[in-house]
């Protein structure tokens, strides 16, 4: 059976259209590295700088497959950095609690998901823009995180949760990777899956695509952008049990604007603003060349100001080409 395009609704197209979409990111990424191999130290392509550019795009990647689903969705959610931050300080205090490592990390991932859910409360059944939805978000809670805290890092007992996405050790080089980013690239898999060939991932793009026709379809709408916004939700929350291991402390401070490395990776990844369209494979790609920038920009010495600026512009241009093939579209 053949594919159809979800620009052209032609069959047969789908698959040029998918491969014509990744190819772009993929050779800015391929550019964008080979740069920063030219200007930075030789460190840059070594080994080590290769770990820890994939630990931190874990980190961003992970938020991004959710992002993934909400944008193909037609939504958008700004509160991801702020439900990171809420679950490293929920894991923190499980475990200070004397809650068992495996409890609090679910625990973690659980509050996520449920801050995904309370958007899609407002979205769905409130009918409140995604926009407004997620901004109120954002700051109720990043107020929670820094009144569990009290406004300050929550210190928390060593346990194998510190070592999820900590830099591989002699006797533990035959991972390749630490299990954070095998965790990661599995929950990519899944994502890809699902979007692909599940009746969820299939809803998703009907919303996506046009609400009216899905309704018409007899699609539940207010059902798919509930579990659309849960599954940001909690992959916030996985994000934010990554990111406690990496500080290995709760942090109601951290992941500001993560939202937006989020956007700009699953935008550059090839999926539309408007929805019904993006893939797993774009975002992976997205979010490895925001993590090559930061790491290049770093190798060289830009300042963070600098870097800052650097993310602005490439979001802007990311969005502006997205309006453009819109347009040829």
């Amino acid at each position: 059976m053949s594919e159809v395009s979800p620009i052209t609704n032609k069959p047969g197209l789908a698959m040029a259209w998918r491969r014509r979409e990744i190819l772009g990111p993929l050779a800015a990424l391929l550019a964008v590295y080979l740069v920063f191999c030219w200007l930075s130290p030789s460190s840059f392509a070594g080994a080590a700088n290769l770990e820890l550019i994939l630990r931190q795009t874990t980190i961003v990647g992970l938020v991004s497959l959710g992002m993934t689903i909400v944008i193909i969705a037609g939504g958008i959610d700004l509160s991801i950095g702020s439900a990171v931050a809420l679950s490293t300080v929920v894991i923190a205090s499980l475990l200070n609690a004397g809650i068992s490592p495996i409890f609090a990390a679910l625990g973690g991932i659980a509050v996520g998901a449920l801050a995904g859910l309370a958007n899609g409360l407002m979205v769905a059944r409130l009918k409140v823009v995604p926009f407004i939805a997620t901004l109120v978000s954002l700051l109720v809670l990043r107020g929670i995180a820094k009144g569990i805290a009290h406004e300050q890092k929550v210190d928390a007992p060593l346990t194998w949760l510190n070592e999820l996405l900590a830099r591989l050790d002699s006797v533990a080089a035959w991972q390749l990777v630490p299990a954070g980013v095998w965790l990661f690239l599995l929950m990519a898999a899944l994502v890809a899956l699902m979007l692909r060939y599940s009746r969820l991932g299939l809803h998703v793009f009907a919303v996506g695509s046009n609400v009216k026709t899905a309704l018409l379809c007899g699609i539940n709408v207010e059902r798919v952008e509930l579990w659309v916004y849960s599954l940001c939700g909690a992959f916030a929350g996985l994000a934010g049990l990554m990111q406690f291991s990496r500080l290995t402390v709760g942090d109601p401070t951290v992941a500001s604007g993560l939202e937006l490395d989020a956007i700009a990776a699953v935008v550059i990844g090839g999926a539309s603003l408007k929805g019904g369209r993006g893939s797993v494979l774009g975002t992976i790609i997205g979010a490895l060349l925001m993590a090559v920038l930061r790491a290049g920009c770093t190798q060289i010495g830009l300042a963070n100001w600098i870097q800052e600026i650097v993310t602005g512009l490439i979001i802007l241009a990311a969005v502006g080409f997205d309006r453009l093939r819109y347009r040829q579209s």
